[in-house]
């Protein structure tokens, strides 16, 4: 796709000039202008030059959905650095990796967590200097403190920088770098759920022609406003979320982190028209309470990715909502989608698989399935192989990892580890995970199938599936459920094993069911099934 931008920098830059007035960023009900941010990123990025941030300098961000992860991130542009944006969960150990894999000089992060966190690890890494901020920094003053940030307090330390000051700092602004196209915008962490995290280095153009896709594929114009509830350190935020905001000169909400009741609460508050996010977030809105009384009619230009996604629970979603969840699938390393669902087409399901498509290819990219074993012959349609794509969206590789770039990005296309298959009419499935593959008895059994079946049930709210050790099958399948409000106590893991039993094959019916209050998921959204793996046989007394 062809644009007149070169940089993620120019979409910010490009909004700022034309409508300067035009909200860029709902805070719960506190706006800010894509002029505001501008200015404040403007004078910020004179501050962190004039601390010694050289270009190519990597800064880390370490926060929550709020404004200043947007005025930040255009300050380091402005300055010519590069954005390391790192979840705001991670502890010690993970801190103190992340920074030093990417060799950070400065950290930007919450007061909050540079209390609890980082003033242990900064000792330990090449940092020079800490900014810190607080969420309630961009609430006006004398305004009624969200109920989210009720338990916040400001927080000043005596050996970093306050963001605000920078932001107000009477200096002279620097003039801009202007980054190209092949510049790094970003080091993109990888979650970890599957080994040790690495940088997706995200360039420039990997950002814009991501963002152009996602406007057009999602026809946001000038009456669309979106809804936050991706976090904004995860690919599907800063694209998803706000580059193509910037892209479409529209606002986006934000309220600090993921709530269920907050996010019903400011789609009808500011009549959010699209949102794109993992399908756990519409999980919990379709299952809460106050999903009857809040007005969602906006809400027509819903996405999820990151996981497949069960069509009961897209059923479900659009029977108490009006809307419709299109499938979307990206990773870190495609800079967010590589496939879509068309606006206001119903995706396919599979019937062999039961599984929802993931749809086709969007604008530029170009995807294949190749066979598991050698990674290089194409596959027919109809037949199981692990997804490759190719494409502007795809990374050069990972920071300083040259022997895992070699092994991900063979001859331009990227090995996604997704298994999958196409159909003849070009829409592309996704099954599961290569490494989460089920193999009992020497039967093949894919999770996702398992999991589709259990959301048949009125009572699952949640419901992740994996492969545990079986001294006689070698594996078995194991399930960790959520169930709804009302469901508990009446429910147990026998009747659930049961309703499987009469919908699977007899190699795929949960052995074990193991129902739970939450299962455990990365900030994105995805399950951690590792976790899940490792807590082996489990406390369900039914082992049939």
């Amino acid at each position: 796709m062809s644009g007149p931008h070169t940089s993620a920098l120019a979409l910010f830059e490009a909004a700022a000039e034309r409508r300067p007035a035009a909200p860029a960023i709902h805070y719960f009900d506190t706006t800010l202008s894509y002029g505001e941010l501008d200015r404040m990123a403007a004078t910020l990025a004179a501050s962190l030059t004039e601390l010694g941030l050289d270009p190519g300098d990597r800064v880390a961000l370490y926060l929550q959905n709020v404004p200043q992860f947007v005025i930040a991130q255009c300050a380091v542009w402005k300055a010519g650095g590069v954005v390391v944006p790192l979840n705001p969960m991670l502890k010690e150990s993970e801190l103190s990796y992340h920074l030093n894999d990417a060799g950070a000089r400065v950290l930007i992060c919450l007061e909050s967590l540079y209390e609890r966190t980082a003033r242990h690890v900064v000792p330990q890494t090449a940092l020079e200097r800490v900014v810190t901020t607080s969420e309630l920094d961009c609430l006006p003053p004398g305004a009624p403190v969200p109920p989210l940030l009720a338990e916040s307090t400001k927080l000043r330390f005596r050996e970093t920088h306050d963001l605000v000051e920078l932001c107000r700092s009477p200096r002279a602004r620097a003039a801009p770098r202007r980054p190209r196209g092949e510049d790094l915008a970003f080091l993109t962490y990888t979650s970890g759920t599957t080994g040790t995290a690495k940088g997706a280095m995200n360039s420039h153009a990997n950002v814009v022609h991501n963002a152009r896709v996602y406007q057009s594929w999602m026809q946001l114009g000038p009456d669309d406003v979106i809804l936050g509830v991706a976090p904004l350190f995860h690919i599907t935020g800063m694209i998803g979320h706000l580059a193509v905001a910037a892209q479409a000169e529209i606002p986006v909400i934000l309220f600090y982190r993921f709530d269920v009741a907050e996010a019903l609460r400011l789609v009808e508050r500011w009549r959010a028209t699209f949102t794109v996010g993992a399908i756990t977030v519409f999980i919990a809105m379709a299952s809460h309470p106050d999903v009857a009384r809040r007005n969602l009619t906006s809400l027509r230009k819903v996405w999820s990715g990151g996981a497949p996604v069960a069509p009961a629970v897209v059923g479900r979603f659009r029977e108490v909502t009006g809307a419709y969840i299109h499938n979307i699938y990206g990773m870190t390393e495609t800079t967010s989608p590589s496939h879509a669902v068309p606006l206001g087409v119903d995706a396919p399901v599979d019937p062999a698989t039961g599984a929802l498509a993931i749809g086709v290819p969007v604008p530029g990219a170009e995807a294949r399935i190749v066979d598991l074993e050698s990674g290089t012959r194409e596959l027919p349609p109809g037949e199981l192989g692990e997804i490759v794509v190719k494409g502007p969206m795809v990374v050069a590789g990972y920071w300083g990892k040259p022997e895992e770039t070699a092994y991900a990005i063979r001859n331009g296309w990227l090995h996604t580890g997704d298994v999958g298959k196409r159909d003849a009419s070009g829409w592309f499935y996704l099954v599961d995970r290569k490494k989460d593959l089920i193999v009992a008895s020497g039967y093949k059994v894919w999770p996702r199938e398992v999991e589709d079946v259990l959301y048949q049930h009125p009572g699952i709210r949640e419901a992740a599936v994996v492969g545990i050790p079986d001294p006689y099958r070698g594996e078995t399948v194991k399930a960790f459920v959520a169930l709804k409000e009302g469901f508990e106590g009446t429910v147990t893991g026998n009747d659930l094993i049961g309703f499987c039993r009469e919908r699977l094959a007899a190699y795929k019916y949960p052995r074990e069911v193991e129902i739970v209050d939450e299962v455990p998921k990365t900030p994105s959204g995805k399950f951690l099934r590792r976790m899940l793996r490792a807590e082996g046989p489990g406390s369900d007394p039914s082992r049939p």
